[in-house]
């Protein structure tokens, strides 16, 4: 029994022995091109921990004004004034219906309320909505539809047009994958009987949040923004940005501030500090939610996540000298510019995963203790940073469940590694003033959870498939050379790396493979239904 215990035991001690080993260290002395290495590497590090030490103030802050709410108007209007609705929209055949149909279910007065659809659709759509609002029409409703020949502007160009006939003092702006509640605009108009306020912004929730782990992992990274970040700073009277879609705003507050704009692929973040830089109070409300619809495939996801980074980036690139020089608090422009800049983050990880596997062969004679003096804070500022951040939020949106985040979060930092190359582009093409189109995100109608084996045949679609290109081989390179960092880490008995390294070998791997596969089978799909189309047709 003793033998057997100890050869259980002899392993085990083997590992502890090999974490503390210091054989090598003080044998080898850093040269010039070690340091060369090591200082930037330790730069950039430096520099990802002061976006990981925002997100531990974000949550102070949170905290700090929790008890802070703002859902409830101080007074509310005697008369009810004209509300101007606006639905842009761009080849959204599958959920044009809904949104119609809910829009219209609004409970305000029809005599006070104007709807008009922004259509922008180079498809189908085009027809279809057309024919959807003129029925409703006929039922009494008051809709308009405008539809543009060209997308100058994109979305941010279909709104301000809209303006030109838009006869409400305040204007609410929903996205096509959108589905208000009913009392959206009763709950929301009374806060602007305050006439500082210019902005009502509410929180967003999920049609399809459990269809699949990608969309849980989605809707975890937007409980974060939405629950912490604009539960933060709007409390705590800081900047926080308009989000483009279920939120109201004061028509002249939009006319202050110099109307829509279209230079940069974030047009409602854009308007949202040009307002607040005039004065103007925004308002969050976190206790209406206005459900939406989650990308259900990669590349969708990652499309979206690209839009997001490069229009903000933009917005930094524009504003900042703006915010730097305006006469407002300090700690209002610190946070300010944090906010619009942490996908500067993005290319700064692209140079740590460069530098990794040679800063890992100069520090292997470093010794254990002298790494983790300088690897601990580093840690504790960036990745536990991480972890606090989205446990947190989940808690507060799911407490009766919140320790499931412990397990979602594996899998978020691995989706988070995941958009590194295609944002670390959309950065660059914002730094360097590289313009491109607005591309929009598909919606579906998906709803719920994911049938077993059943892909919405929606997706086969032409108008709707979306090519990655070098992107996912790109990305199965990448995930190739972190497999080949953690072997290394292994064989020089770094363990405490390896976790960590395979966190970005997942990330990188599933990325790319999971895009693939989605393709290969849309592919599938189309052929099938391209072959049925052209049976069907013979027929006749």
């Amino acid at each position: 029994m003793a033998s057997a215990a100890l050869a259980l035991l002899l392993p085990s001690h083997r590992f502890v022995n090999s974490l503390f080993d210091d054989t090598f260290a003080g044998v080898h002395q850093l040269g010039w091109f070690d340091w060369a290495l090591l200082i930037p590497y330790f730069s950039v590090l430096i520099v990802l921990s002061v976006y990981g030490l925002h997100r531990y103030e974000i949550i102070r802050n949170y905290f700090k004004h929790r008890k802070s709410l703002l859902d409830i108007p101080a007074k509310e209007f005697v008369r009810l004034p004209r509300v101007t609705v606006q639905l842009p929209v761009y080849n959204e055949r599958f959920v044009i219906e809904r949104l119609i149909e809910e829009i219209c279910k609004m409970d305000y007065p029809h005599e006070l309320l104007q709807i008009q659809v922004l259509d922008d659709s180079t498809d189908d759509t085009h027809l279809f909505a057309a024919d959807l609002v003129e029925r409703y029409r006929n039922l009494g409703y008051p809709l308009e539809y405008h539809h543009r020949t060209n997308r100058h502007g994109f979305k941010a160009g279909a709104l301000q047009e809209g303006l030109e006939t838009a006869t409400g003092e305040f204007i609410a702006i929903f996205d096509a994958d959108f589905v208000p509640p009913h009392d959206f605009l009763m709950r929301t108009i009374h806060h602007f009987t305050d006439p500082k306020v210019g902005v009502v912004q509410t929180r967003w929730s999920y049609l399809n949040r459990n269809y699949n782990l990608l969309t849980e992992v989605e809707a975890m990274m937007l409980d974060g923004h939405f629950i912490l970040e604009h539960g933060a700073r709007s409390r705590a009277g800081l900047f926080f940005n308009f989000n483009g879609t279920a939120g109201i705003m004061r028509r002249a507050m939009i006319d202050d501030a110099g109307g829509w704009q279209h230079d940069t692929l974030t047009e409602d973040s854009d308007l949202s500090y040009r307002a607040q830089l005039k004065g103007w109070r925004f308002v969050y409300m976190p206790g209406l939610d206005c459900p939406s619809e989650l990308p259900v495939e990669m590349h969708g996801f990652q499309v979206q996540q690209s839009r997001w980074a490069k229009g903000l980036t933009q917005v930094a690139c524009k504003l900042s000298r703006q915010i730097w020089n305006a006469e407002i608090p300090w700690r209002v422009k610190i946070e300010a510019l944090l906010h619009l800049t942490p996908n500067l983050t993005y290319p700064l990880m692209i140079v740590v995963s460069a530098l990794m596997l040679p800063v890992m062969i100069v520090r292997f004679y470093m010794g254990v203790w002298q790494m983790m003096l300088i690897d601990f804070p580093l840690i504790f500022a960036s990745f536990w940073s991480i972890s606090a951040f989205y446990v947190i939020a989940y808690r507060e949106v799911h407490p009766q469940t919140w320790k499931r985040a412990f397990l979602l979060l594996p899998m978020l930092m691995a989706v988070g590694i995941g958009l590194t190359l295609i944002n670390t582009r959309a950065v660059l093409e914002a730094l360097f003033g590289i313009k491109t189109g607005f591309v929009r995100t598909p919606k579906f109608a998906i709803e719920g959870t994911a049938p077993a084996k059943h892909t919405p045949a929606k997706k086969s679609d032409e108008q709707y498939r979306r090519r990655s290109g070098w992107l996912p081989w790109a990305e199965l390179a990448v995930g190739a050379y972190f497999f080949v960092m953690v072997v290394f880490a292994i064989q020089t008995l770094n363990y405490l790396a390896v976790p960590f390294l395979s966190l970005f070998v997942f990330g990188y791997l599933w990325a790319g493979a999971t895009t693939l596969y989605q393709e290969h089978q849309d592919r599938l799909r189309w052929t099938r239904a391209r072959k049925l189309d052209l049976q069907q047709a013979s027929r006749y």
